[in-house]
C-alpha cells in the first residue's frame, strides 16, 4: 500500500470508500483464483509441491496400472542428503484434492525431511483414475513404490519411514500389513482406521452413512458421473462440517484484510480447488469396506493375492499423530483400532508391535499436515528421532514433547528445541480419549447391514436405468455444476465484465484509501462478523445434535436391529480378529526360548539389559538416553559397524528377556560379563541412566543393586546432569566398552547404489 491515500477525516466517508475498494479487490481476487484454477487443472499432472523433483516410477506401467507415481524430491545444495540416513516417503491423501499438500511449503513434512538430511520421496497421483483400477491395486502400487525406495538406498540404516496423510494413512497401513518386509516405521497423520469409533457430542460425520441409508447414494453418484466419482463431493462434506468457516470466516478474512491476505489465500486455494476424480468402484469399495463396513480392523479385507490384511502383521513401529481439534479424524477414529485388535498391552507385545501416539490439543484436520507450526515441532521431532522410535521395545507409548531450556540436563544430547520422550501407556489411556460402548457398536452394525440391503435394491431396480441415461457429456456438465467446483468455474469465465473488473482493480490499487484502524465503522463491521460466526456455530451445534439424536434413536431400536439380523445383546455385534493357533504356539515357543537365553549374551547385551531395567521405574524412554547410547554404539570397537536393525533386535531381545523374569535376568549379568569387561561397566551404565536427568529413587536402587552384584567396581558415580559427557575414571578400558562417550564424526561408508 505504498500509494495509500490519507483519510478524509469523515469516518462514514472513509469507511464507505474503504469497503467499496475492498469489495472490488475481493472479487478481483476471486477472478484471479479462478484463472489460476483453470491453469492448474489444465496441467498434465497438477500438483502444489513446493520442491523440485524427478520422476522415479510411473504407476500406469505396473502390472495392475494405477494413476499413482513415485518421485524423488531434489535437495537444495545447502542441505545435501546423507546416504546413510533412512529415506522418507510422503504419501498424500486422494480424498477430493490433488497431490502436494505434504510439501506445500518449506515448513512441511517434506521440508523437515530434507532439512534433516534424509533422502525424500513423494507419492502423488493424477486427477483422473486409470480405467478399472481398484483400491487394492493402489495398495499394491504403494508397496511396490516403497520397495523401490528401499532398493535405491542399500546403505541406509533402516527401512524407509513412510508418512501417510489422512486417507493415505489407511492405504499405507494396508500395504505394510500385506507386504511388511519393505516398510520401516509408519507415521499415520490424521488417518482414520476405526471408522465407527467416537464419543457422543463430537465428530458427527460418522453418522452420515446411517442417515443416508448406507452407501447406495455413493453408487448413484458414481453412476451419475459415468463411472467416476467426483472428489468435489468429498470436499463439500468437509466444508459442511464447519459452516461458519465455509460460508463466512474464510471470505470475511480475505475481504477485511484484502491488502495482505490475498497471496496466502490464493496459495492455499490452488490446492483446495484442485479437485480430483476417483473411479466409481474405488469410492464404492472405500464406503462399503471402510466407512460403513469397518472391515479393516476386523481382518475382513484380503489383498489381490488373497492375503488377509491384518494390521497386527505390520512389523515396523506405527506412529499415530492426531488432534482433539480434528472433527474429520478425531482421536477415537485414529487410535480406536488398537482397542479393536488387542486385548491389552501384553497382547501388543506378543505380536511384536510398537505403537506410538501423539495427540495435539487444538489443531484442525488440515493443520496436522499443513500447519508450519506443527511441521516445526511434531514432524521435526518425529523425523529427528525416528531411529529411536525404530528401536523402542514392543508396547504402547505416548510421545510427549517438553521444551528444552538452559536447565535441561544434558541439553547437548537434544536434537532440537524440544525434548522427546515416550511414556508407557495402557489401553485404558486410549479408552479415555473416547470410544464406543457395545450399544454404539450395535447401532453401526445395523447401519452396515441396512446398507448392504439398500445397495442391493439400488443395483437391482435403479442402477440400470441411470447408467443407460447418463452420457459422458452429461457427467462433465454435472461436475462443473458441483457446489465445490462451481465458484471456481463461475469466476473463470472470459467476458467483458471480468475484464472490466480487472481494470477497475488496478485503478483501486493505485488509489487505495484504507480506513484508519480506529474507525468506528470498522469496529461495527467486526462486531457484525462475530455475530455471524456465532449464529452459524449455533446452527452447526443444533444440526449436529439433531443428527446424532436421530441416528441413535433410529438405529438403537431393538426391533430394527432384530429385523436386520442382529441377535440378542449378549452376542457381540461384530466379529473381532482372533489369534491364529500358529501364532499362539509361536509366542509360547519364543517365551520358552527367551527363558533359555537368560544366562547367555555378550557384554553389550548385558549393558542394554541393565539399562532397560534401571530406567523402567522412571516410566519413560528419553531421546537423550538414546543419543548417549547411540554414541556408545558408534564408539564401541565391536559394535560401530553393526546395523541399526541388529541393534534394534538386541534391544528387543533383552527387553523381552526382562519381561520373562527380570529378577533372574539381572542376577545373570555376571555370567554375561567376563572380569575384564566389568571395570567400566557400572560408570558407563550410570552415565547412560542419567543422560535424561537424575534417576528416580527406584532407579538409583537398581543401580546400586547392579553395582553390588558385580562386586562393586570401586568407581565413583558420574555427576548428575554433567555439562558434557563424562568419562569413566582412569582405569584399564574394557574390551567391551569405550573409554569415553563423546560425539564423533560419522564414519563414511562406501556407497553400493544410487542415492
Amino acid at each position: 500500500m505504498a500509494n495509500a491515500l490519507p483519510p478524509s477525516g469523515n469516518p462514514a466517508v472513509d469507511y464507505l470508500i474503504d469497503a467499496t475498494q475492498r469489495t472490488i479487490l475481493f472479487f478481483d481476487t476471486l477472478r484471479e483464483r479462478s484463472r489460476e484454477y483453470q491453469e492448474h487443472m489444465a496441467k498434465k499432472a497438477p500438483h502444489v509441491l513446493h520442491f523440485p523433483f524427478e520422476p522415479v516410477r510411473d504407476g500406469r506401467r505396473l502390472e495392475r496400472p494405477v494413476n499413482y507415481g513415485l518421485i524423488r524430491i531434489l535437495p537444495a545444495a545447502a542441505t545435501p542428503t546423507d546416504p546413510q540416513k533412512r529415506p522418507i516417503v510422503v504419501i498424500d491423501p486422494r480424498a477430493g484434492h490433488g497431490p502436494g499438500i505434504g510439501g506445500f511449503k518449506p515448513d512441511s513434512e517434506i521440508g523437515v525431511a530434507l532439512a534433516s538430511g534424509h533422502p525424500c520421496y513423494f507419492v502423488g497421483f493424477l486427477t483422473e483414475p486409470v480405467e478399472g483400477q481398484t483400491v487394492l491395486d493402489v495398495v499394491d502400487a504403494l508397496a511396490a513404490f516403497v520397495a523401490e525406495v528401499a532398493g535405491r538406498h542399500p546403505d541406509a540404516e533402516g527401512a524407509p519411514l513412510v508418512i501417510g496423510n489422512c486417507q493415505a494413512g489407511w492405504a499405507v497401513a494396508m500395504a505394510a500389513a500385506a507386504r511388511p518386509a519393505a516398510f520401516g516405521p509408519l507415521l499415520l497423520a490424521g488417518a482414520p482406521l476405526a471408522y465407527w469409533q467416537g464419543t457422543h457430542g463430537h465428530a458427527p460425520m460418522r453418522y452420515t452413512g446411517g442417515l443416508a441409508g448406507g452407501t447406495w447414494l455413493t453408487a448413484m453418484a458414481g453412476d451419475l458421473g459415468a463411472g467416476t466419482f467426483d472428489g468435489g463431493w468429498l470436499v463439500s462434506n468437509f466444508e459442511n462440517m464447519n459452516p461458519a468457516n465455509t460460508f463466512w470466516t474464510k471470505q470475511y478474512r480475505l475481504w477485511s484484510r484484502i491488502d495482505t491476505e490475498a497471496p496466502r489465500y490464493l496459495e492455499f486455494e490452488r490446492w483446495w480447488g484442485g479437485h480430483a476424480l476417483l473411479g466409481a468402484q474405488e469410492m464404492q469399495w472405500i464406503a462399503d469396506e471402510l466407512f460403513v463396513g469397518n472391515r479393516l480392523v476386523s481382518g475382513g479385507i484380503r489383498a489381490n493375492d488373497g492375503t488377509r490384511i491384518d494390521l497386527r502383521n505390520v512389523k515396523g513401529p506405527i506412529v499415530v499423530f492426531c488432534s482433539k481439534g480434528d472433527d474429520i479424524t478425531p482421536p477415537p477414529q485414529a487410535l480406536g483400532w488398537i482397542l479393536e485388535l488387542y486385548r491389552d498391552v501384553d497382547d501388543i507385545r506378543a505380536h511384536d508391535q510398537t505403537i506410538v501416539y501423539s495427540v495435539h490439543d487444538e489443531t484442525g484436520h488440515l493443520g496436522i499436515f499443513v500447519s508450519g507450526a506443527v511441521a516445526k515441532k511434531e514432524h521435526r521431532e518425529f523425523t529427528s528421532n525416528i531411529d529411536l522410535i525404530d528401536v523402542l521395545p514392543p508396547g504402547l507409548f505416548e510421545a510427549v514433547l517438553t521444551r528444552a531450556g538452559p536447565d535441561t540436563p544434558n541439553a547437548h544430547l537434544v536434537a532440537g528445541e524440544w525434548v522427546l520422550h515416550f511414556e508407557p501407556r495402557t489401553l485404558d489411556d486410549i479408552r479415555a480419549l473416547g470410544c464406543n460402548d457395545e450399544e454404539d457398536d450395535r447401532r453401526f452394525a445395523a447401519v452396515s447391514r441396512l446398507s448392504d440391503i439398500n445397495l442391493g435394491l439400488y443395483r437391482t431396480f435403479l442402477q440400470p436405468w441411470i447408467r443407460a441415461a447418463v452420457t459422458p457429456e452429461m457427467a462433465q456438465t454435472m461436475r462443473r455444476l458441483q457446489p465445490a467446483r462451481l465458484p471456481y468455474e463461475m469466476f473463470g469465465q472470459k467476458n467483458d465484465a471480468f475484464e472490466a473488473l480487472q481494470d477497475l482493480a488496478k485503478l483501486v490499487r493505485a488509489h487505495r484509501r484504507p480506513a484508519p484502524p480506529d474507525n468506528p465503522f470498522l469496529q461495527a463491521q467486526q462486531l457484525f462478523s462475530d455475530m455471524m460466526v456465532a449464529a452459524l456455530e449455533n446452527w452447526r451445534e443444533t444440526r449436529d445434535g439433531a443428527v446424532e439424536q436421530a441416528f441413535l434413536g433410529i438405529y438403537g431400536q431393538p426391533f430394527l436391529q432384530a429385523l436386520l439380523g442382529l441377535r440378542a445383546s449378549d452376542e457381540p455385534p461384530r466379529a473381532r480378529p482372533g489369534d491364529a493357533p500358529e501364532h499362539r504356539a509361536f509366542v509360547q515357543a519364543q517365551e520358552e526360548a527367551l527363558r533359555g537365553r537368560i544366562g547367555q549374551g555378550t557384554p553389550a547385551d548385558a549393558l542394554i539389559r541393565a539399562l532397560a531395567w534401571v530406567i523402567t521405574p522412571g516410566g519413560r524412554v528419553d531421546e537423550r538416553t538414546f543419543a548417549a547410547l547411540k554414541i556408545l554404539r558408534e564408539e564401541h570397537p565391536h559394535c560401530h559397524d553393526a546395523t541399526l536393525a541388529a541393534f534394534k533386535a538386541r534391544v528387543r531381545e533383552q527387553t523381552a528377556i526382562l519381561r520373562q523374569d527380570d529378577d533372574a535376568a539381572i542376577e545373570a549379568l555376571p555370567a554375561l560379563l567376563p572380569d575384564e569387561a566389568r571395570a567400566g561397566f557400572v560408570p558407563m551404565l550410570r552415565h547412560l541412566a542419567e543422560a535424561a536427568g537424575p534417576p528416580v529413587p527406584a532407579s538409583a536402587e537398581r543401580l546400586a543393586r547392579i553395582e553390588k552384584l558385580l562386586d562393586g567396581s570401586g568407581q565413583q558415580p558420574v555427576p548428575a546432569a554433567p555439562p558434557s559427557p563424562p568419562a569413566p575414571p582412569a582405569a584399564e578400558p574394557s574390551a567391551a566398552l569405550p573409554r569415553r562417550v563423546a560425539p564423533r564424526t560419522r564414519r563414511p561408508r562406501a556407497r553400493k547404489g544410487p542415492a
